[in-house]
């Protein structure tokens, strides 16, 4: 059985209190993501980069999460070494004591596909910039499904816009790794464990509720509704290669094989592709309902509206949402289907990480003075915020000393 390295055998270990916080980069329901940097090797700030923190106090109210949160950390090690992928993030460094664990990854100055697309006049993208950041997250996908990782998480949330332009794909805690072919894997440790079924057998799942708002475009993120695992222990679909059972994902982006509990792999990625690509196209995501009984029903019998006449980029997401996985685009020869389907003809995939011009750039200029003013006038360290957040303030906050947060 193949051993997942240790954090420490190839990443440095961060000491919490020498890095400053700039500013809060988001909040979710496995930590806060802080933009820090060290003041004695990079006391301007010029190299900031991104620090997870989860505060293990909350986390003991959490079902599972510190070996979520354990487990990311393992990922993003298997991730950087040896061979780190251009679209997928490298651990720069972690640390893990009694009150808090964390790990850093390079910041990505551009924000999420989200918040990206809300910035264009109508909400959506053009076919051909759906084509490059579709293209980029296949070889992702491809890369994960090759070392054996099922991500079960995509969504135009964790699809991260690098300062080149490039994406990155982030949050692995509800990956999974899976037997797939001759693939060998480390399985995560199950998320069938019995007090898991026990506590959870009539409530199978438990949503979360994720807004956030961008403050300096005055940009709301989508409600993003997210699934914990829980188990739901059914025959699988099929009999090649390993099955995860556990029901994960987002509402709208959950498949139909997760919905059923028939136990699920790689194809999960798939169908989540093409829910994002409709969501790129449309604004909207397909199976949306007004409750999450009628987004499930949906799921399970709609299919996709299109407007306007048949195009490649229909068929795409035709083909990447059938309900039958076994059927689906992707299913037999992963990522290879994808790459070859009429959609991305003319697409010279390796030489992708050499485009120059992808559709958006960051402004270096504008991050940059953003991290300056936000480091000039706050000193608090990264302890000290979760040391705030748990006692009841006394008198409100010194306006010289807050985090910025968007």
């Amino acid at each position: 059985m193949e051993e997942i390295p240790s954090p420490s055998d190839f990443s440095p270990e961060l000491d919490l209190d020498n890095l400053k916080a700039i500013r809060v980069l988001g909040k979710g329901a496995m930590g806060t993501v802080f933009l820090v940097h060290d003041p004695k090797t990079d006391p301007s700030a010029v190299f900031p980069f991104a620090l997870k923190v989860v505060d293990k106090a909350l986390l003991r109210t959490k079902l599972d999460a510190e070996r979520r949160a354990r487990w990311e950390v393992q990922v993003l090690t298997r991730l950087s070494h040896p061979n780190p992928h251009p679209f997928l993030p490298s651990l720069l460094g972690s640390f893990d004591c009694d009150e808090y664990m964390g790990w850093a990854v390079p910041f990505c100055p551009g924000g999420d596909l989200n918040v990206l697309r809300y910035r264009q006049n109508d909400h959506v993208f053009s076919p051909a910039v759906i084509r490059f950041y579709l293209a980029e997250i296949v070889c992702a996908l491809e890369h994960l499904h090759g070392m054996g990782i099922a991500y079960r998480d995509l969504k135009p949330e964790n699809v991260l816009i690098q300062q080149s332009g490039h994406v990155t794909l982030t949050d692995f805690d509800l990956s999974r790794s899976l037997k797939h072919q001759a693939v060998k894997t480390v399985a995560l440790p199950a998320d069938d464990a019995p007090e898991i079924r026990r506590k959870h057998r009539r409530n199978l799942t438990r949503w979360i509720n994720i807004i956030n708002e961008n403050k300096r475009g005055g940009l709301k993120k989508a409600k993003s509704a997210r699934v914990s695992p829980v188990s739901r222990r059914k025959p699988s679909f099929s009999d090649n290669g390993e099955r995860a059972n556990s029901f994960v994902g987002t509402e709208e982006y959950v498949s139909p094989e997760v919905v059923r509990g028939e136990g699920h792999e790689f194809a999960v990625d798939w169908w989540a592709l093409g829910i994002l690509t409709y969501e790129c196209l449309y604004g909207t995501t397909p199976f949306k309902g007004k409750n999450r009984k009628e987004t499930f029903r949906n799921v399970l019998t709609k299919t996709p509206e299109f407007v306007g006449k048949r195009t490649a980029l229909n068929d795409l997401i035709e083909r990447l949402l059938h309900k039958d996985p076994t059927r689906r685009l992707g299913y037999v020869r992963g990522a290879c289907e994808i790459k070859e389907h009429d959609f991305f003809r003319g697409v010279k995939w390796d030489l992708l990480t050499k485009v120059s011009r992808p559709p958006f750039i960051p402004s270096r200029e504008e991050d940059g003075d953003l991290t300056e003013k936000a480091s000039a006038r706050c000193g608090a360290s990264v302890r000290d915020y979760f040391q705030k957040l748990r006692s009841p303030p006394s008198m409100p906050p010194s306006p010289d000393c807050q985090l910025a947060e968007f």
